[in-house]
């Protein structure tokens, strides 16, 4: 059965690699227990919007994160302030995810669609001088934004901003309340 599913895999998307070959057959076999289920949501997403998928050098979303910075050059401090308005004073990297590096260190940014631009539960408010630095906001970044509660002028989607030397002392501001699209009161934890 394998051979059939891997063809037809080619056929849809030639450009996959093996491994998206692997997660693509455990879609379309509906073998999602041998599949980590945010690969396979990511996977799914990004192929319906025609976003690539990159392996980050067989990183995982969010286990870029999880590494220390390999010299002192690397390093890029921000504050988190959460919606009881404590700072956290994180010590990133240059590269690291602003919405995985918030998971790895417990800061409650919830992130449901595991970064593929799928919600709006990442929601950050950032200070103007740090906002300009950024690059544009893509057009689906901004579709999800608009359905943020509490957007401002300055909002992102964390999930989206990546860190940077311009980024050394950003202050990252949690709004009061996110949306979430489910209705069973189920909250995600993060991976």
């Amino acid at each position: 059965m394998a051979a059939p599913i891997r063809s037809f895999a080619r056929s849809l998307f030639p450009m996959l690699s093996s491994r998206n070959h692997t997660i693509l057959r455990c879609i379309l076999a509906k073998k999602t227990n041998s599949c980590k289920t945010f690969e396979l949501s990511s996977f799914v997403h990004r192929f319906s919007r025609g976003i690539s998928v990159s392996t980050a050098g067989g990183l995982n979303n969010g286990e870029y994160e999880w590494q220390e910075p390999k010299s002192e050059a690397d390093v890029v401090n921000i504050v988190y302030i959460d919606r009881d308005d404590v700072r956290h004073e994180v010590r990133g990297k240059v590269g690291d995810n602003v919405m995985y590096l918030a998971h790895r260190r417990d800061i409650d940014i919830e992130g449901a669609c595991e970064a593929s631009l799928a919600c709006c539960t990442c929601h950050v408010v950032l200070p103007d001088n740090f906002y300009e630095k950024l690059p544009e906001p893509t057009e689906e970044e901004e579709d999800m934004l608009d359905l943020a509660p509490f957007l401002t002028a300055t909002s992102r989607l964390s999930c989206q901003v990546e860190l940077t030397k311009d980024l050394e002392g950003m202050e990252i501001t949690l709004p009061q309340a996110t949306r979430n699209f489910y209705v069973d009161g189920h909250v995600p934890e993060p991976h």
